[in-house]
């Protein structure tokens, strides 16, 4: 049994990468979701995101979240946490059901826990700088129960395919509300942005796990009540229910749908250069890889069960 109250990590593994499939794509032609490719030929991008998650919490408190349609990919990670915190979504309905899902999941083992949201196909080259950062968020959560804290990264530079967050009037130590989003701005926006104390939205979120549940909730109660059921359904092995939700359940995005709107029930927490990147494009992975240290740059190895970005950048680079 959970203890009550305790920090818990989401881990976002469920997506289809689909803008980064010129790279993943593996020898039998079939794309590879990102978060199981190796940037440089070390470990994939999932396990490095378990590994940030281990500094965060133990592994009884880490759910992860990934696609029935991935299986072949996850199944060798299963050993890697409790049975019990691998949330399997049907299909990929939109980030917002991607995380009340296995937020539910935690809410049921403990009411009060505390969340911290984390996609798994990122990478970050000062790992101990975001960890920092997501740690001060988790103590943060505490003293603004009522809000979701997203954590803002400062920028290298003016990146206009990245979604950037404007802050507000400080609110607390080194908290922040969110004046505006602005996201993918023209080059010349970015710059602006760049110079004038934007930050980039990296996704990693955190909240008191009901406070994120309301918020959800408030714009779609029905979808969370349908969900419930459908959990209970399964428990009791009373007929397939996920998977007949998942089949008419709507796509539902956390950042169009969920939080625009909301911005008085968000905050914002800055935190320092640490060379984050999404590697959400070729040329971002690009960017990234020229900016590893030296030690990073693992030779590509053939026998490597998963895409290894670097040699798939380098096979790009000699076609093109």
């Amino acid at each position: 049994m959970s203890t009550t109250g305790a920090d818990w990590v989401i881990v976002l593994a469920a997506g289809d990468g689909r803008r980064l499939q010129s790279l993943t794509t593996d020898a039998r032609g079939v794309p590879v979701p990102k978060q199981f490719c190796s940037l440089s030929g070390g470990q994939t991008l999932l396990e490095e995101t378990l590994d940030r998650a281990l500094a965060i919490t133990d592994e009884e408190h880490i759910v992860c979240i990934v696609a029935e349609s991935h299986r072949q990919w996850w199944h060798s990670f299963q050993g890697m946490l409790p049975e019990r915190n691998l949330v399997v979504q049907p299909r990929n309905r939109g980030t917002a059901n991607g995380i009340v899902l296995p937020a539910l999941h935690v809410l049921d083992q403990d009411p009060e826990a505390r969340i911290l949201i984390m996609p798994s196909d990122h990478f970050v080259r000062d790992e101990q700088a975001l960890i920092r950062g997501m740690r001060r968020a988790m103590r943060a959560v505490t003293g603004h129960p009522d809000h979701l804290l997203l954590l803002g990264i400062t920028p290298d530079e003016a990146d206009p395919e990245l979604g950037y967050i404007q802050p507000g009037a400080a609110v607390g130590s080194d908290v922040f509300r969110v004046a505006s989003f602005i996201e993918k701005p023209p080059a010349t926006v970015a710059e602006k942005l760049f110079r004038s104390g934007g930050l980039w939205n990296s996704f990693i979120m955190a909240a008191e796990g009901q406070t994120l549940l309301d918020l959800y909730a408030n714009n779609y109660p029905e979808v969370v009540l349908a969900m419930v059921d459908a959990i209970r359904a399964d428990r009791s092995g009373v007929g397939r229910g996920l998977r007949r939700l998942y089949d008419y359940l709507p796509d539902i995005d956390f950042s169009r749908h969920v939080i625009t709107g909301s911005e008085d029930r968000l905050r914002m927490l800055p935190v320092a250069a640490c060379g984050w990147s999404d590697l959400g494009t070729p040329a971002r992975v690009a960017r990234t890889l020229q900016r590893l240290p030296t030690r990073r740059r693992q030779s590509p190895g053939p026998t490597l069960p998963f895409v290894n970005l670097a040699a798939a950048q380098m096979r790009l680079q000699a076609t093109a």
